[in-house]
């Protein structure tokens, strides 16, 4: 068993060797009961489980709060179950954060808050950087980000504010997705 850290978050993680989209099941109403727990209705949560669950997928879970469309998604492991199962426990772990006063809900808003046009966000920024559409080297995407920042920045003679506010834009919005 390792230690997988994601989100702040220490996750005690094994691969699902078999009864996969039962494993599924069960970590989608973990997620889903957390979720209940800050007052999310069931029926304001929306996470698929598609198919075998064993197959080779990111996991992601959207849901409604308060107004607010909220989303989360994992593609650190190669199995969707995996996946699902990180997804599961990052999502606990904020909900009792909130709830036991730890994080204000502000905060766990403003991390989770997405734009329904998420995909083609990450798929503009990941074009922005010159990078093919699957890839998720956070170490490279900062050594590019650095290199580019030094170029477009207002104050050199290169500068280019508008393209600055860009490739600002576009490095949360991968940094979001991959840390």
């Amino acid at each position: 068993m390792e230690t997988i850290k994601i989100k702040g978050h220490s996750v005690k993680f094994s691969p699902a060797k078999d009864s996969v989209n039962r494993k599924a099941l069960q970590y989608k109403n973990k997620l889903i009961s957390a979720l209940e727990k800050l007052g999310t209705r069931r029926d304001d949560v929306e996470l698929d489980l598609n198919g075998y669950c064993g197959r080779e997928e990111k996991a992601s879970v959207t849901w409604y709060y308060k107004g607010n469309r909220l989303y989360y998604e994992v593609a650190s492991q190669k199995k969707f179950v995996d996946n699902l199962f990180i997804v599961s426990k990052v999502i606990e772990s904020e909900v009792a954060l909130v709830l036991s006063e730890e994080k204000p809900i502000e905060e766990f808003l403003a991390e989770f808050r997405e734009d329904e046009d998420v995909d083609e966000e990450r798929k503009e920024a990941r074009e922005f950087f010159g990078l093919e559409e699957d890839h998720k080297d956070m170490a490279e995407i900062n050594k590019k980000y650095k290199e580019m920042a030094q170029k477009l920045h207002p104050d050199m003679p290169t500068g280019d504010l508008e393209k600055f506010k860009k490739l600002n834009h576009h490095h949360k919005v991968l940094k979001r997705e991959l840390s």
